[in-house]
């Protein structure tokens, strides 16, 4: 099933926009709701806040006094650690049991506070994050919670800010208008992507690759979205997993068409094949078809590999699953380090897209047109590493 990840600061709107999920049909799991389901009367959640905190943060009849509990955590890191190292494995083990529950074909949206701040996102297929300016968000704290506008200002500087979050954000819901233009932004991410993204999650396929993609200028944005997708790699492989962000987008400076490519690193194509399976349920099915690299003049003419797209629509992702050490995984590399280091090579590179952009509209074409001067270029960066003892990263 199809995980979202849902979060904002407070004040931003992300009940609102949870809400709108609903409607649209999705299960919505509410870590604030699960946050007090266990530490009801009666459970050892319960309990060990009050071995921890003491009596005075319950009430006359039993239950959490939150208020108490909050003025006993708010501004002390420890405490704060303490109660969440009570709480957070109890809404972990609670969601996993509800997302276990929901139906195959089922949108899962996860509305978790904190998420960003956990390092949660990449155990997500997208994260969602809704945002709002500070000011807007204090004025809905004081006039829709009755805080004061200081004790508005304090509850949002104690979370992370925004631009943590949007670093984190596969998609981004500005709420900074009225109720009905809020909705109108859910239903189209609904419509356009996370109904998309489900089903090709599902059926194990890719979303439909662009073919009129055009060359942009460098966008500081591919890097950032390749850093969350090699994230999300890496959570549902691994930590250990090798995974590098390689091609135009990795290479600052260069235009390009905004594909993301990224390398993932085995010792077998045996291996390849054995991570097929886990790498589609995270969002990466591989494309049909037998898939080879050019060696660049290394006997053998041509090196396989395996070769996956992304479910999601929101993305344009070529995951190159190469065997370490190989010709195209060492080219891969290397090119990307040489366009980096020597500007004039990136230049030359950016100069002949432009041309092979004019003269081909078609991808086949496109890449046809290239070879001649990637064979030109491998050997450029074949002198460079000599040059400069460059070796491939690890």
């Amino acid at each position: 099933m199809l995980r979202v990840g849902l979060t904002g600061g407070i004040g931003a709107g992300k009940s609102a926009v949870a809400q709108r999920f609903a409607e649209r049909g999705a299960v919505i799991i509410d870590a604030d709701v699960l946050s007090r389901e266990v530490v009801q009367p009666g459970t050892e959640g319960l309990a060990e806040i009050v071995e921890a905190f003491g009596a005075g943060v319950l009430t006359a009849d039993g239950e959490l006094d939150r208020p108490a509990l909050g003025a006993k955590v708010f501004g002390d890191e420890a405490a704060r650690r303490t109660l969440e190292k009570i709480i957070h494995p109890r809404v972990r083990a609670r969601t996993t049991e509800l997302t276990l529950g929901a139906a195959s074909d089922a949108i899962v949206v996860n509305d978790v506070p904190l998420l960003v701040e956990a390092g949660l996102a990449p155990s997500y297929h997208l994260v969602v994050i809704v945002l709002a300016g500070r000011d807007l968000r204090v004025q809905r704290l004081t006039q829709l919670r009755g805080m004061s506008a200081a004790e508005a200002a304090a509850r949002i500087g104690a979370q992370t800010d925004d631009e943590r979050r949007r670093a984190t954000a596969d998609a981004i819901l500005t709420n900074d208008a009225d109720l009905a233009t809020l909705h109108a932004r859910v239903d189209e991410l609904w419509r356009d992507r996370i109904v998309e993204f489900e089903r090709n999650l599902r059926m194990g396929r890719s979303a439909p690759r662009n073919q009129n993609l055009r060359l942009v200028p460098f966008d500081p944005e591919w890097p950032a979205a390749a850093n969350r997708l090699i994230a999300r790699i890496r959570h549902g492989l691994g930590d250990r997993a090798e995974v590098h962000h390689i091609g135009s987008t990795a290479v600052p400076g260069l235009p390009a068409k905004g594909v993301i490519d990224l390398m993932l690193s085995v010792r077998t194509l045996e291996d390849a094949d054995a991570l097929a399976g886990r790498l589609a349920e995270i969002g990466f099915p591989r494309r049909p078809g037998e898939w080879f690299d050019n060696t660049r003049k290394v006997p053998g003419l041509t090196w396989p590999k395996r070769f996956h797209g992304c479910a999601d629509p929101g993305y344009e992702v070529n995951l190159h699953v190469r065997v370490a050490g190989s010709p195209g995984w060492r080219f891969a590399l290397l090119m990307r380090d040489h366009l980096r280091a020597v500007p004039e090579a990136r230049d030359a590179y950016a100069a002949a897209r432009a041309a092979w952009e004019v003269r081909f509209e078609d991808r086949a074409g496109y890449a046809e047109a290239k070879e001649p001067w990637f064979d030109q270029e491998a050997q450029a960066a074949d002198d460079w590493a000599e040059q400069t003892g460059w070796q491939p990263p690890v």
